[in-house]
């Protein structure tokens, strides 16, 4: 297996604070600067699986970076820069504790909570006579509380207002760039040949504005179906193939666990992290339409360190 980033323990110039997320480790420069480096972490059910993912930070950081780009016509970004293939800089802003979720498809959580019965989420009704996978007749937003440990949890647009979480206009401006990006990230997605099923956003406020922050239409954010078969399965009511985590997920459940009290995380088998690491390129290489190219591992920190001080020395002249 190839070398992974499990851990980034960097002193960057003028670093100020780090914050390890369960995937990305954020450090903050001074000059309103972050350096975020997407490692090659894995988490899902909001656990950290015990391997790492060779390749899988590069590829999220290389496939967000095309979006942000692709992206800023419809809101600014936080994105200044990529100086290795897996990390970014950009602005520091101020993070809005919401996550914008985004469905247009009834899949992975909305899904779940459809077969127990449920047919309102975050205060959005869905429709009855549903089945898994079929589309929305308009996509829904289901926002979650951002948290800093733990589970993120499902909220409604009515209980973020009540509990003064964001201001009733910057909310609703989130609405409209949430509903915008995903309309883009769908004839994105459809040029591929691939269905953007769901996704999520983040934002955050600098200069008093709103700002995209983060990542966004990555295999880790998001979750992508084949466009092609995609009628013919739903009609015979099969799996529908799909480009996302969803595949990790289900394998966790196999294995008995799902992030509840008392479960025991599974040990990945080589195997089947070489099988995650060519999902992920497999799904670069769709949604790009580019080859990738993986990154020399031989010493991954060094390689980054070096990348990361050659950008800062040249950003501060």
């Amino acid at each position: 297996m190839s070398n992974a980033i499990t851990k980034s323990e960097f002193l960057f110039q003028g670093q100020q604070s780090l914050y390890n997320g369960k995937v990305r480790d954020v450090y903050t420069i001074d000059n309103g600067l972050l350096v975020m480096v997407a490692s090659d972490r894995i988490s899902a059910f909001d656990h950290i699986l015990s391997k790492g993912i060779p390749f899988k930070g590069q590829v999220l950081n290389q496939v967000a970076t095309m979006f942000l780009k692709a992206t800023e016509d419809i809101v600014p970004n936080w994105l200044i820069a990529t100086p290795d293939p897996s990390v970014a800089v950009g602005h520091a802003c101020e993070p809005i504790r919401v996550e914008m979720v985004i469905r247009g498809y009834m899949a992975g959580h909305a899904a779940r909570e459809y077969k127990a019965g449920r047919r309102v989420l975050c205060g959005v009704e869905m429709p009855e006579g549903m089945k898994e996978n079929d589309k929305f007749p308009e996509p829904i937003i289901t926002p979650a509380t951002k948290a800093e440990e733990g589970h993120d949890e499902d909220i409604s647009r009515e209980d973020i207002l009540a509990k003064g979480i964001v201001p009733e206009d910057i909310y609703a401006q989130l609405e409209k760039y949430t509903r915008a990006l995903f309309q883009r990230g769908t004839e994105m997605a459809a040029e591929r040949g691939l269905i953007l099923v769901d996704t999520k956003y983040e934002f955050g406020i600098k200069d008093g504005k709103v700002y995209l922050i983060d990542e966004i239409h990555t295999p880790d954010s998001s979750r992508y179906f084949y466009a092609d078969g995609y009628e013919e399965r739903q009609e015979r009511g099969e799996a529908q193939k799909q480009l996302s985590k969803e595949f990790v997920r289900q394998w966790l459940i196999e294995n008995g666990f799902q992030g509840l009290e008392g479960q025991t995380m599974p040990d990945m088998p080589d195997s089947f992290v070489q099988t995650v690491t060519d999902r992920y390129i497999e799904l670069y290489e769709k949604i790009t339409g580019l080859k990738f190219e993986k990154s020399d591992t031989t010493d991954i920190q060094d390689r980054i360190q070096r990348n990361v001080d050659l950008f800062l020395e040249e950003y501060k002249r």
